[in-house]
């Protein structure tokens, strides 16, 4: 928790649950980021936190844009990003956002088959394309590599097919999933990636461009690599690999942009036992899997949580969401220790909680209203 977040949280005590995100911490990160790694541009993940106050300090930063959807790309537009700043790195578009995309400046689009491909050639003639190629995802908190990307080899047949289709074959992605621990994770996918390049010019193909996806970790319960690791790791595995004929990189992060730059302030709703003699406390907040703790689904993401009791005797519990669903509990098996003093209304805060949550969060399911969001 920053100090701005901690003074706004104390002098204004904001109904909950909401979310109270740092601006400054954005652009802290930022920083740390592209310092971490000066030959990559960033192309900042629009899905975790699209707030048009996160948007505008990006643009101003000079930031560009990974974008999943149309609705996302005008959401950059809108905050001052120039078309040619925005990648539409998400594999699976309608023809209309695709169309719309490109007719709005959009020159960089992502795909991994050849249906997708020939939608680009047919409704973004000209554009730039990059392949996304499946890479192992072990070492991420929150993998990503069932759905998306394909095998290096059918890779290899799409890049030429790509100029075939009057489309500029740029370069190629992977990522080796979100909230990634292991900076050598990226080592055997830049080695992949660098042999296709090869085998692709020496068919005729002139790629310029690797795309290392996001991952970068933020530190939730517990410690993580440093970003300045992962830098170090990227540009050993990169040198290696292509010697000093690096090609352009591009890098798409989000969590470590905004993760650590929010908190969300929520109310005990509940503590209550099963059995009179039963050790376990079952602690319901007024946020759950709905309200968008989405990223708790198989305690994936374990949040820090701080509350006004924090320093005295705690003891094992289970953590859950307010609806009238059984789905709806964040931690049952991951060793949760509450204080044991916690009791219904008090306030809590769950920590490192700037990215996915708002836009995770249900509209109505229950009645209950998505979470506020103060930007500060």
């Amino acid at each position: 928790m920053t100090p701005k977040v901690a003074r706004f949280l104390a002098d204004h005590q904001p109904a909950t649950p909401c979310l109270v995100l740092d601006i400054d911490r954005v652009e802290a990160n930022f920083r740390a980021l592209r310092a971490a790694l000066p030959l990559a541009r960033v192309y900042y993940a629009v899905k975790a936190n699209p707030a048009p106050q996160v948007l505008g300090r990006l643009v101003a930063l000079g930031s560009s844009f990974d974008a999943a959807g149309a609705e996302e790309i005008d959401m950059c537009l809108a905050a001052g990003a120039a078309p040619a700043a925005i990648s539409f790195g998400n594999t699976i578009k309608k023809v209309s956002a695709i169309a719309g995309a490109h007719a709005a400046g959009v020159s960089l689009f992502a795909f991994d088959c050849e249906e997708e491909l020939a939608k680009l050639a047919r409704h973004a003639p000209g554009a730039r394309v990059y392949c996304r190629i499946a890479v192992e995802n072990a070492g991420a908190d929150w993998p990503l590599s069932k759905k998306f990307g394909t095998t290096v080899e059918r890779a290899r047949e799409l890049m030429q097919m790509a100029g075939d289709l009057g489309l500029d074959p740029y370069g190629l992605s992977f990522h080796v999933g979100s909230q990634q621990t292991d900076p050598t994770s990226y080592e055997a996918a830049i080695g992949r990636v660098a042999m296709l390049f090869t085998d692709l010019r020496d068919a005729g193909v002139r790629l310029r461009m690797v795309n290392l996806g996001g991952g970068f970790p933020v530190r939730y319960r517990d410690e993580v690599p440093t970003v300045d690791m992962f830098g170090h790791a990227i540009m050993r595995a990169m040198t290696r690999a292509f010697g000093n004929d690096l090609p352009e990189m591009l890098i798409e992060p989000g969590r470590f942009i905004v993760g650590d730059a929010g908190v969300v302030s929520a109310e005990v709703v509940l503590v209550s036992r099963r059995t009179t003699n039963d050790p376990l406390r079952w602690v319901y907040l007024d946020i759950g899997r709905f309200g968008g703790l989405a990223e708790t689904e198989g305690e994936a993401i374990r949040y820090s949580i701080a509350t006004p009791h924090d320093g005295g005797p705690t003891g094992p519990v289970a953590i859950a969401g307010p609806t009238c669903d059984g789905a709806d509990v964040m931690y049952h098996h991951s060793n949760y220790r509450l204080p044991t003093a916690l009791t219904c209304g008090d306030r809590v805060e769950l920590l490192a909680t700037g990215a996915y949550v708002t836009t995770y969060a249900s509209q109505r399911f229950n009645g209950f209203a998505p979470l506020a969001e103060h930007y500060i």
